[in-house]
């Protein structure tokens, strides 16, 4: 039996989709349908069902699945086996959300090239939402990002938070006393991408405390959004660790109308299974850099999850 084709088979499994496979093994959509229909063929049996909603796997397709993964798995320890002193080596795609780009990605990028030096890193820097999309899709193979990804091949884990503080200029005219959120609500309010989480919590805040028309303003980049709030442009509702400099020489301030920001998570996404060792020592990785990070930090900057330890 090829092992290629069961490795295709493992992939369209999982990715759902023949076309998806195609990019992730650097074929073509007719190859990728050749090798299935071979396999298919070899084993008497169909293994997907194709319809307008995509591909899924026939109740014996998800009986091959699971000898197909145990097979892999023999082969992928087989040559590891053969020789131990071999480097890792590969393309890891990795998405990320500025905020993590800002904070904590380059200690886990040192971290990563000291333990893998022959693997290749390719780095996506987009909204949450897109990069949960990515992910699904199989452009991704591990996402950094605020939300949980529903979907039955991707484990998360909760890496822990930052807490979201109300920023201005020291010296513009948002540097003043507010008696409630309501009145601050009057001003300008800067902040992340549009239909982000930080986005949509600030929006339901201020409803909530019936400001019914604020003035938001949404930026895509970190860079330029501590930008226009340093130039004194409005208000921020961010992360302090994002501006953590700025704060500690004088040059920004909190706020404090009485109303707290709700907390920005993040959260690793990936999917695991056979041949996806890596990505899952990256997420143990991710694990020890966000502790140590939170640590450094402190509690006003990040906060790890519960559970996280700095020490694998």
């Amino acid at each position: 039996m090829n092992l290629k084709f069961l490795e295709t088979f493992v992939w369209v499994a999982r990715l759902q989709s023949f076309s998806l496979t195609a990019e992730k093994m650097f074929s073509t959509q007719a190859a990728i349908s050749s090798r299935i229909a071979s396999l298919e063929d070899e084993l008497g049996l169909r293994l997907f069902v194709r319809d307008s909603r995509g591909v899924s796997l026939t109740p014996e397709g998800i009986k091959v699945l699971e000898y197909a993964e145990q097979m892999l798995e023999v082969q992928r320890a087989l040559k590891q086996s053969l020789d131990k002193s071999a480097p890792q080596q590969g393309l890891v795609r990795i998405g990320v959300m500025d905020t993590v780009i800002h904070t904590w990605l380059s200690p886990l990028m040192s971290m990563l090239m000291q333990a893998f030096p022959a693997i290749e890193i390719e780095i996506t820097a987009d909204a949450a939402r897109n990069l949960c999309e990515q992910l699904q899709k199989g452009y991704l193979d591990i996402a950094f990002q605020t939300d949980l990804v529903r979907h039955e091949s991707v484990r998360n884990l909760e890496l822990g938070h930052y807490p979201m503080h109300w920023i201005a200029a020291s010296q513009s005219i948002y540097a003043r006393p507010y008696a409630s959120l309501m009145d601050m609500a009057s001003e300008r309010i800067i902040t992340f991408v549009k239909h982000s989480r930080p986005h949509q919590d600030v929006l339901s805040l201020l409803h909530a405390h019936g400001v019914s028309a604020p003035r938001v303003s949404c930026v895509n980049s970190v860079s330029a959004m501590t930008r226009l709030i340093g130039d004194g442009f409005g208000i921020g509702a961010l992360p302090a660790a994002l501006v953590a400099k700025s704060l500690a020489l004088g040059e920004l301030i909190q706020l404090e109308p009485g109303t707290a920001l709700p907390q920005l998570d993040v959260v690793a996404s990936w999917r695991a299974g056979v041949g996806l060792e890596l990505i899952e020592s990256i997420v143990q990785m991710s694990r020890q850099v966000v502790c140590q990070y939170a640590t450094d930090v402190g509690p006003q900057r990040m906060v790890a999850a519960p559970g996280l330890s700095s020490v694998e």
